[in-house]
């Protein structure tokens, strides 16, 4: 009992600050989001590979890049969380398996698991990129983890 105290005790504790310092991260990521944005106008400017990004003035350009930039962020994170889903489903339902037919039933519930989350990774890792794609937008310049 006093082991399972002192584990919620650093929990808490770990968890406090992590909120704390959640701040000072959001704020490098916005600054590294906004100087990746200026420097890929500053190349789509210099290359004039897409028309239709050049025909674009700065404004719409950083708009457009800097929403971009936070919907492929907010995908990727929507993405874990699924994929975590995913995950502990297939656990629950591999155990589950485990129990009733052994270690076949087990290893089958978990490579169709593996093979679903992959497919729903490939999915949404593709639907988050296609809006960028669509304008002519490289993503792999945006992204920030």
């Amino acid at each position: 009992m006093f082991l399972i105290q002192i584990a919620l005790v650093l929990l808490l504790v770990g968890g406090g600050l992590t909120l704390l310092t959640q701040g000072k991260a959001t704020k490098r990521r916005e600054a590294l989001i906004l100087r990746r944005v200026d420097a890929y106008i500053e190349t789509i400017r210099r290359e004039r590979g897409s028309p239709i990004l050049a025909a674009m003035s700065d404004s719409e350009l950083r708009d457009l890049l800097y929403a971009g930039a936070h919907n492929l962020r907010a995908a990727t994170q929507k993405r874990m969380w699924i994929l975590l889903g995913v995950g502990a489903a297939t656990l629950f339902g591999a155990i589950v398996m485990g129990s009733q037919d052994g270690w076949r039933g087990f290893a089958a519930t978990a490579a169709i698991g593996v093979a679903v989350g992959y497919g729903a990774s490939e999915y949404l890792a593709r639907k988050a990129r296609a809006p960028l794609e669509r304008h002519g937008v490289d993503v792999e310049r945006l992204r920030v983890e």
